[in-house]
């Protein structure tokens, strides 16, 4: 078969052990995001399988309309929500999707970005680099107030560590999940505005659907300490459009690290937070790490395997199987 593989910024899939498991099979890479529909769609028509690292390109039906060729949409994760399933359905094209990655890797880069904020990690390494010894005073973390958005797999990693580091964990989000804290002993404050307003450093985990996009609102923002420090790792939507930025320039929060943005991949340094002396941006890395990419992509694998042999497993619309 022919695999053609999208956004694979680093060039890791080839790289990874799982690759070998697809000798014998003809595999073209792509390294940079195409957004044009017909560009996209273009890019991999002629090859049987597309492989999707996670949500990098969307497949709406403005693409699945102009696709050739393609039997099988390969997805790492299990969230679709960018793939218009029922239009691949129509066209006689599986979507298969499943797990494999870890909440791990996420929850390893937030508290990356908290510790290397609150200590000013990444200005002291340019100012030791330019000959300066010590130009800041960090901030501690035992005794301070961690802010948990959602106690799911990667929040309660989170919230684990912050109780290992000697915080006061406290969380906010639905009724499961403020069942849970209250369950692992994580104080739930009274209201949405003393969550906001009494956190150290919030740290946001919330999934990204119809339901909590811009959850996070100017006002809840507006609560925030000047001193405190907002980590987003999930996905930038969740705040409402245009509201980090006016908050840190109003100065509550005082700080931000991010690793996601409304429109990915951010390239030429093309994005206001990237200009802001408050603001620590990573280029969402929360999953991009070995074993987790081992994980995601051995699952794809079995997926592709399994549609050549006959015997499809992943695949989320099996009606498509039979319609071709």
């Amino acid at each position: 078969m022919k695999i053609a593989v999208l956004d694979d910024y680093q060039d890791a899939f080839r790289k990874l052990a799982v690759f070998s498991r697809l000798k014998g099979h003809e595999v073209l890479v792509f390294h940079d995001t195409e957004k044009d529909p017909a560009k996209l769609a273009a890019r991999v028509n002629g090859a049987d399988v597309v492989i999707l690292t996670q949500q990098r390109s969307p497949i709406p039906r403005a693409v699945v309309d102009k696709l050739t060729g393609v039997k099988l949409l390969a997805q790492t994760g299990r969230n679709t929500g960018h793939i218009d399933v029922a239009a691949c359905t129509e066209k006689g094209i599986a979507v298969a999707a499943a797990g494999g990655g870890t909440s791990y890797s996420t929850a390893e880069l937030a508290w990356g970005l908290i510790i290397a904020s609150l200590r000013h990690i990444p200005h002291e390494v340019e100012k030791l680099k330019q000959g300066v010894w010590q130009t800041t005073v960090g901030t501690g973390l035992r005794g301070k107030s961690l802010g948990v958005y959602a106690l799911g797999k990667i929040g309660g990693s989170v919230a684990q560590v912050g109780k290992a580091f000697g915080m006061n964990v406290t969380c906010w989000g639905r009724e499961a999940s403020q069942a849970k804290a209250r369950e692992a002993g994580y104080e739930v404050p009274a209201s949405r505005e003393a969550f906001f307003a009494g956190a150290d450093v919030i740290s946001l985990h919330i999934p990204l659907s119809k339901e909590t996009r811009g959850i996070v609102t100017a006002a809840d923002l507006a609560h925030m300490k000047p001193t405190a420090l907002l980590v987003n790792t999930s996905r930038a939507p969740l705040i409402q459009e245009g509201a980090l930025l006016a908050a840190l320039k109003q100065g509550r929060p005082g700080f931000a690290a991010v690793d996601v943005y409304e429109n990915e991949p951010v390239v030429g340094g093309n994005h206001p937070l990237l200009k802001m002396a408050n603001v620590i941006c990573t280029p969402h890395l929360g999953y991009v790490e070995q074993g987790t990419y081992e994980n995601y992509y051995g699952t794809v694998i079995d997926s592709i395997l399994g549609f050549a042999s006959g015997k499809p497993v992943n695949v989320l619309n099996p009606e498509a199987l039979g319609s071709k």
